[in-house]
Order: structure tokens, then sequence, then C-alpha cells
């Protein structure tokens, strides 16, 4: 049985120096370990759903009553986080069984999915990267809007116009992070470059689709050159 995922929780950045004396920005995760809650499996697609972080009983109130059955007829202490990630095998991991960091190994790849920082309302200078209009002249509409629609056909506003708005706080996966070190013992995941989110943003890390996908192409050799279509024509007898 192969986990593709786990959940975890941001701790911050920091830096590593290489053998050569470069140096590496990394992200520290804190990951599992993770209860299995539930598994299920639909055709070919099997997932089970994990839990993380134990609520404190202060806490539980909060969490609906069905919900709390469920954690009940299970014997499991209720999750602040519920989430659901892949297995690739026909046996299903035990339900109250733990999961942790161990399924990656240093090198391979991995996608992180979070929430994205929260920056509230921002013009579109900011959330678009407006060029923005002129400065001089007694300009006072160099960050505003401006015209957004046509005047009389259709005489409306498309729809997906770039607008002022919310920026931030939305979900948002980062392909192919690359795992830089696993310490099981501590449940600790390095993965090299920047993560989605604010410390102690909660994290679903699982195993990159896209390198998985190119590992499993198959490169079809060249084909042979192909002889000649016909046998050159014997010359003309001399007469």
């Amino acid at each position: 049985m192969q986990i593709h995922g786990i959940l975890g929780k941001k701790i911050g950045m920091s830096q590593i120096f290489k053998e050569d004396g470069s140096c590496l920005p990394v992200t520290f995760i804190e990951a599992g370990p993770c209860v299995v809650l539930k598994s299920y499996a639909k055709g070919k697609i099997h997932k089970i759903q994990l839990g993380l972080d134990v609520l404190p009983a202060s806490k539980q109130k909060q969490i609906k009553k069905p919900q709390l059955g469920m954690f009940a007829k299970l014997n499991i202490s209720p999750q602040r986080i519920i989430k659901e990630v892949c297995f690739s095998s026909e046996n299903a991991p035990a339900v109250g069984s733990s999961v942790n960091v161990g399924i990656f190994k240093e090198g391979e790849f991995v996608d992180i999915t979070g929430n994205s920082i929260g920056k509230g309302f921002a013009g579109g200078m900011k959330r678009w990267n407006w060029t923005g209009g002129y400065k001089t002249h007694g300009s006072t509409s160099h960050r505003r809007i401006g015209s957004v629609g046509s005047n009389t056909d259709p005489g409306r506003v498309f729809r997906g116009h770039h607008m002022p708005g919310h920026l931030g706080n939305r979900k948002v996966t980062i392909q192919a992070v690359e795992v830089v070190s696993v310490k099981p013992e501590q449940n600790l995941l390095i993965v090299k470059g920047s993560v989605v989110g604010s410390d102690n943003n909660f994290l679903v890390i699982q195993k990159s689709k896209r390198k998985e996908a190119a590992a499993k192409k198959v490169v079809t050799p060249a084909a042979p050159p192909k002889e000649a279509a016909g046998k050159v024509k014997e010359s003309k007898k001399q007469k």
C-alpha cells in the first residue's frame, strides 16, 4: 500500500548551506502524524480521510453533533483538520492507524495546497499589476479604474474583467516542490523554496502528479530508417 499524501502545518522559512557553500532557502513543515478516519473507493480512485491536530475539549462544542458521533463511534479524539488523499492499493489502511512523514523520500517532488495570505480589499494596480494612468498634468486618476465598458454595443461590462476586490485568502496549489530532507522522528518535512500561506497555516502535501505522469510516460524509440521503396531499375541494355 502506498499513501500519496499527508496533512501538515507550516512552521516557517529558513536556509540551509550545501557542501559547496551555496545557500538554499527552505520551508519547515510539521507533517503528521495523521489518523485514518475513513477509506473508500470509487472505480479506480482509492481515497482515505485523514485527521490532524486533536481539538481541545473547550473547542469541541464548535463541532456539529453528527461529526462528534462519528468520532465517538470510531473511538478517536475529534480532529481539527480533515482532508482526503489518495492511496494506490486494493488493501485500504485500517481505520485508526497512523500515517507519518516517512511516506516521502529525500529528492522526490510534492504538490502543496493551502490558503494564501489574505490581504483584504486591494486596488487594481496591486491586485492585477495594472500599469496605471498619467501621473502628471493634473491627473487625479492614475490609480483608478477608468473606463470598463463600451458605449452602446454591447453596453455592459464583460464577465471576468479585472477589477479591484479581495486579494488573497484563496486555495492555492504549488506544484513540483522538491523535498530536501525528511525527519520522521521529529515529524518534520523540509522542502525547497517558499510555501503558500503564513506560519501555522495548515497544508495538504501530496506526491507530485506532474512528475509522476512524466515518469510513467514511455518514450517510444525512433523508428528504423525505411528501406528503399523499390530496387534501382537496371540500366537499359546497350543496343
